[in-house]
C-alpha cells in the first residue's frame, strides 16, 4: 500500500512538470506547425486539381476510344459489305463472259445454219416457176449481201431470212395477175400471166388468141390447145376480179413437190 501511494505521487509530479513546460514549447513550435500545415493544404490542393485533369483527360481520352471503336466498326462493316458486292460483281462479270462466249459460239453456228437456209431458199428459187423474176432475184441478191456482212448482228441477219422465206411462203397461197415479157419458140410475146399459187403459171396474148402455160419438165413456155382458152380467160378475169369466183377446169397436170 505504501509503494503505490508513493507512485501516485510520482505520477502527479511528472504531470505537473509537464503541464508547466507546455505552453513554452506550443510558443517555440507554433510556427513550424502551420508551415506544415499550408504545405500539406498545398499538394492537397496540387492533387486534387491534378485528379480533375486526369478525370477530364480521361473522359476526352474514353470518348475518343468510343469514337474511334465506331468509326472502326462502321469502316469493317463496310469493307464487309464491300467485299460482298466485289464478289457479286465478279460473279456477274464471269457469267457475261461465259455469255459472251456461249453467244459467239453461237452466232458462228447461227451463221453456218443461215448461210445453208439461204443455199437452198437460193435454189429453191432458181428450180421455181418464173413468175416475178426481178422482184425474187433483187430480194436474193440483198439477202445475201445482209447476210456476208461481218458487223451485221446476229439476230437481224436471222430476221431478214425469215422475211425473205415468208414472203416466198405467201406466193403459194396467192393467185396474181401481171402482165410480162415470154420466150415462146425463141420469140418474145407480151402476156397477161396467171400464176396459180406455186402449182401453174398461165399465159395469154393480150389479143386473146394464143394461150398457154409454162412446163416444169421442159423448163420453157408452151402453147396450149384452143380449147383451154375460154377457161383461162375465165380464170384470169376472176384472178383479176372481173368476174365472180366459179369452178372450171385447167391443164395443171402433175404438181411438182
Amino acid at each position: 500500500m505504501k509503494h503505490r501511494a508513493v507512485m501516485a505521487a510520482g505520477a502527479l509530479c511528472a504531470a505537473m512538470a509537464l503541464l508547466t513546460a507546455a505552453p513554452m514549447q506550443a510558443q517555440s513550435g507554433g510556427s513550424g506547425v502551420k508551415k506544415s500545415v499550408d504545405s500539406t493544404l498545398a499538394i492537397e490542393r496540387d492533387t486534387q486539381k491534378s485528379k480533375e485533369r486526369w478525370a477530364s483527360e480521361r473522359n476526352e481520352l474514353v470518348a475518343r476510344y468510343k469514337t474511334a471503336k465506331a468509326a472502326s466498326n462502321y469502316l469493317n462493316e463496310r469493307a464487309q459489305s464491300s467485299g460482298d458486292r466485289l464478289a457479286e460483281i465478279d460473279k456477274a462479270i464471269a457469267a457475261l463472259e461465259r455469255s459472251v462466249k456461249e453467244s459467239t459460239r453461237l452466232e458462228r453456228n447461227l451463221q453456218d445454219t443461215l448461210s445453208a437456209v439461204f443455199g437452198r431458199y437460193e435454189a429453191r428459187v432458181r428450180a421455181d416457176l418464173p413468175f416475178l423474176r426481178e422482184e425474187r432475184e433483187a430480194r436474193l441478191a440483198t439477202l445475201r449481201s445482209e447476210l456476208a456482212r461481218p458487223g451485221e448482228n446476229g439476230s437481224e441477219k436471222l430476221r431478214r431470212v425469215l422475211e425473205a422465206l415468208q414472203v416466198e411462203t405467201g406466193y403459194g397461197n396467192s393467185v396474181e395477175v401481171t402482165q410480162e415479157k415470154i420466150v415462146l419458140n425463141g420469140d418474145s410475146l407480151f402476156v397477161d400471166l396467171l400464176r396459180l399459187g406455186r402449182v401453174s403459171l398461165f399465159w395469154r396474148t393480150t389479143d386473146g388468141k394464143k394461150v398457154g402455160e409454162f412446163d416444169r419438165g421442159a423448163r420453157q413456155w408452151v402453147e396450149l390447145p384452143g380449147k383451154y382458152s375460154r377457161n383461162i380467160g375465165r380464170a384470169i378475169d376472176m384472178a383479176s376480179r372481173m368476174r365472180p369466183i366459179q369452178i372450171i377446169t385447167l391443164p395443171i397436170g402433175r404438181i411438182q413437190p
